[in-house]
């Protein structure tokens, strides 16, 4: 008699993926797949305990870090990847170990955007602290600022950051980028003004908003030196990742009022310590990561990431592989 053979084992941790409804949860039991669920994002520590039980991640930002890789080994075959951002996932381990990591580029863009222009306006017009107000009967009528006429840089003009220019244009806002790869076509169409870097543009905004990757050349790109150039009372905006901006430093900046404020989507540690000092300093803004978390958005990444894994387990070639061999 043969032997069936043993049905793919697969640990799936992004919450989002998991609470949302969508055609991703039909699709991915039709596979037969043995799921494991957990609640992520895990912490190194975790993922140690449940590495080399599994033949594929489907993933949010777990720690898939040297050590990880090396236990899930031989066995993981495939790491697909809910979202954009690879800074958890050792991609450099990965590709030396020929392991392919899988995401979805395209799938967020717009509900990034939406959230950033959310925070903008929330920090110019002192949104949060004036309904606060009301709902604690009181009637706080505080003064806020137009941001038409202002000048927004963005650091990262990709599919996030080109969103954000667009909305930016329509505002009346006069819109300074920084990228790697210059789109030239699209900043001549919004007449986007160009910088090599992020010191020359931070001298010539009211607002910068932060849409980069983190590597090791971004890591703390925002630190006492490079907050000492900007304009006074900078607005800060940070839907990308929190360790662009040096913490200390930033809080520092604010105290000194250096930055009228800041707000931001990301943590380095989320959920936050509840004594960090930025949760309740009273310029800054923090949301608990929910930039992408849409009824649209969340079911075109579940999807891409659903079949990103099942196409390459499959042998099909329509995958979107971060690291290509």
């Amino acid at each position: 008699m043969a032997v069936k053979p043993c049905p793919m084992r697969v640990l799936l941790t992004t919450t989002s993926y998991q609470d949302a409804p969508g055609p991703h949860h039909d699709l991915l039991a039709e596979q037969n797949y043995q799921i494991q669920r957990e609640r992520g994002p895990l912490a190194e520590e975790r993922m140690l305990e449940l590495a080399g039980e599994f033949d594929a991640f489907l993933c949010g930002d777990d720690e898939i870090t040297k050590a990880v890789i090396a236990k899930s080994l031989p066995r993981l075959r495939v790491i697909s990847k809910y979202g954009v951002g690879l800074d958890k996932i050792d991609v450099a381990e990965c590709t030396k170990r020929r392991l392919p990591v899988l995401y979805t580029p395209g799938t967020n863009h717009v509900s990034v955007a939406e959230h950033t222009f959310c925070l903008l306006l929330a920090l110019a017009r002192h949104l949060v602290e004036s309904a606060n107000s009301v709902r604690d009967g009181k009637w706080l009528r505080l003064t806020g600022h137009e941001l038409a006429g202002k000048s927004l840089g963005i650091f990262g003009l990709g599919r996030i950051g080109q969103e954000v220019a667009k909305r930016a244009v329509a505002f009346g806002l006069k819109v300074h980028a920084v990228n790697r790869h210059w789109p030239d076509a699209f900043a001549k169409d919004y007449g986007v003004t160009h910088h090599d870097k992020i010191e020359s543009m931070i001298t010539q905004v009211d607002i910068l908003s932060l849409h980069a990757g983190l590597s090791d050349k971004t890591r703390h790109l925002l630190n006492a030196r490079t907050l000492a150039l900007a304009k006074p009372r900078l607005l800060l905006i940070n839907t990308a990742r929190a360790e662009l901006v040096n913490a200390p430093d930033l809080i520092a900046a604010l105290d000194a009022e250096q930055l009228a404020g800041y707000a931001a989507d990301v943590m380095e540690q989320e959920p936050p310590h509840p004594e960090n000092p930025l949760l309740k300093h009273p310029r800054v803004i923090i949301t608990p990561h929910i930039g992408s978390k849409t009824f649209e958005s969340i079911p075109r990444q579940a999807m891409r990431a659903t079949l990103n894994l099942i196409n390459y387990l499959n042998g099909d070639t329509d995958f979107i592989q971060a690291n290509p061999f």
